[in-house]
């Protein structure tokens, strides 16, 4: 059964968020804060970590391989940069999928609290993933005006892209929260199968140094789209395909929505489970 207070409008995904706001906004500072407890630096190492990443990336590729992305313009450290704004794209992806498939089942005590609504759990990893995705943008951005002494303008697009992503991660969320109640091992599979798709998009390479009889695996991967974009708005100041950018946002809330339709659908039968 649905639940009554979302129904099954289309916008049922926003109203999920709005109606339980002040829960989730304290449940995701908790995650955040849990995830520092007890260190010396604390919250810091939300930005050391992505500062110690990039400089890792940079010395290795660009230094220590002397890896070029081969675009006209391209400044010697730029390598790095690029890299690292397509690990963002999927890193934000990785972390919400990466623990989708135990949602329920760590947090089983909230099975049998009907008043509990379930389906914010996923709100609060994505919250999570998000904070951690807009401290390595900073990063990056306050990096590359240092390094190029200027930002660009299409810099302050980014949310267009993180926001549909954002959509497409909490849809699949809300599957793999469900299906892992049910089969246990699609846990054990949710770690090789974003592996697969960080080698499978332009994180490491342009999309057209893959081999072309395979660029349809490249294409495929729905993260593909959102890590070149997010390249174009970051380091080469491209203002981003619109009507690609429309495409992917009516693609991902359609993702969003079924899967939320489905976490509710299944949802009286986690108790019998766990």
């Amino acid at each position: 059964m649905i639940s009554q207070q979302y129904g099954i409008s289309p916008l049922m995904v926003f109203t999920s968020i709005s109606v339980h706001w002040d829960l989730i906004r304290q449940l995701t500072r908790r995650e955040i804060a849990s995830r520092y407890r007890g260190s010396l630096l604390g919250i810091l190492w939300a930005f050391l970590h992505p500062m110690v990443m990039l400089t890792v990336y940079t010395l290795v590729f660009q230094g220590a391989f002397g890896m070029r992305w081969g675009q006209e313009g391209e400044s010697a450290l730029d390598f790095g940069l690029l890299l690292f704004s397509g690990l963002i794209v999927h890193a934000l992806f990785a972390e919400s999928i990466h623990r989708a498939p135990y949602l329920i089942v760590n947090h089983s005590n909230y099975v049998k609290k009907i008043v509990f609504p379930l389906e914010i759990l996923a709100w609060t990893y994505l919250g999570s993933a998000l904070f951690h995705a807009a401290v390595s943008a900073l990063v990056l951005i306050v990096v590359y005006g240092l390094l190029h002494h200027g930002l660009h303008w299409t810099m302050l697009l980014l949310p267009l892209l993180l926001l549909p992503l954002s959509l497409v991660t909490l849809g699949m969320s809300w599957f793999l929260a469900s299906a892992g109640v049910f089969v246990r091992d699609i846990g054990q599979a949710s770690g090789p199968l974003t592996t697969v798709m960080l080698f499978l998009s332009p994180v490491f390479y342009p999309a057209a140094a893959f081999p072309e009889s395979y660029r349809v695996l490249l294409y495929a991967n729905p993260l593909t789209f959102l890590i070149t974009q997010a390249q174009d708005l970051l380091i080469w100041g491209k203002a981003p395909s619109w009507v690609g950018i429309a495409l992917y946002w009516a693609g991902s809330y359609l993702v969003a929505w079924c899967g939320l339709l489905w976490f509710l659908k299944t949802r009286k039968a986690f108790a019998d489970v766990l």
